[in-house]
């Protein structure tokens, strides 16, 4: 899909599909905000074109995401004003695209990827804290939830609500997608993260392929230990972030050909291309950014 135009309409059917064709289907949407939210829209609108009820989760903090007469919109507070949510998005994305050492790249990224954790962890805390508005998600028989699993949040309340989870999403941080769908990911065919590979490797590349997964453990840990916890203390049993991953019903991955390699998928796992990025009014040229 080219940037800057809505999503393409197989990924409606497949939703309308999830929800049930014969009857309007009740959608729980809490999204990644950010470019990721431009994306977004365009499904939300076309699913009300159809019938089907959205309401969208969302922290008073934000953005991209707004009230709109195409969805229903429940808030709830965060600890952190907007100046500085911008800031650490901002951060988080622009450090995949600078240059440097493996070592500087790699602590670029853990100090970003904690600013953004912490906020993800706090920010979901707040929101199964509010007795208020979990009771009124309970009672709202909804038929699934519509996400992004680099926000863990959406797959706990789908756990929690017992409904499937959809995830719709562009970026997963050290390979969770691979692991939760249990996807084959040889070193020798699937590029690292900063490795600087491509997917046809000499035998010393795979080697360094190989290394480049050590660090990711690291990150991981960091990543998932947080939303573990708080998982473990809402659902009232033990429970990983991989396990709520794992329940996944449907993963739709916005690929796109510039930027990613052949990898092998499983079929729960449905590329649908298209980038995070804002439409533009009369089709002019897209304006494609990265918050």
């Amino acid at each position: 899909m080219a940037p800057g135009l809505s999503p393409s309409p197989p990924v409606v059917v497949l939703l309308l599909a999830l929800l049930g064709l014969a009857t309007a289907g009740k959608l729980l949407v809490t999204h990644v905000d950010g470019s990721p939210w431009f994306s977004v829209q365009g499904v939300l609108n076309r699913l009300r074109q159809k019938g089907h009820e959205v309401v969208v989760l969302a922290p008073e903090v934000s953005m991209h995401i707004k009230p709109s007469e195409n969805y229903e919109m429940k808030m709830y507070s965060v600890p952190v004003r907007n100046e500085e949510l911008d800031k650490d998005m901002k951060a988080f994305f622009r450090v995949f695209f600078e240059e440097g050492s493996f070592f500087e790249r790699f602590f670029k990224v853990y100090r970003s990827m904690k600013r953004i954790t912490d906020y993800g962890v706090s920010s979901c805390e707040q929101l199964l804290q509010n007795k208020e508005l979990i009771r009124y998600l309970e009672e709202s028989k909804f038929d699934a939830v519509f996400t992004d699993p680099f926000l863990t949040c959406g797959a706990i309340l789908a756990e929690h609500l017992s409904v499937p989870a959809i995830f719709f999403y562009r970026f997963v941080p050290c390979e969770l997608d691979f692991e939760a769908t249990q996807c084959p990911s040889p070193p020798s065919y699937v590029p690292r993260t900063f490795s600087d590979n491509a997917d046809h490797m000499t035998f010393l590349q795979r080697v360094k392929n190989l290394l480049y997964d050590l660090p990711n453990i690291f990150l991981c840990d960091l990543d998932t230990k947080s939303y573990s916890k708080l998982a473990s203390e809402f659902l009232q049993r033990d429970v990983t972030v991989q396990d709520l991953l794992r329940k996944g019903s449907v993963w739709l991955f916005r690929l796109d050909f510039v930027l990613d390699y052949p990898r092998p998928v499983m079929p729960n796992i449905i590329p649908i291309g298209g980038l995070n990025c804002a439409q533009k009014k009369h089709r002019e040229l897209p304006e494609v950014g990265l918050v």
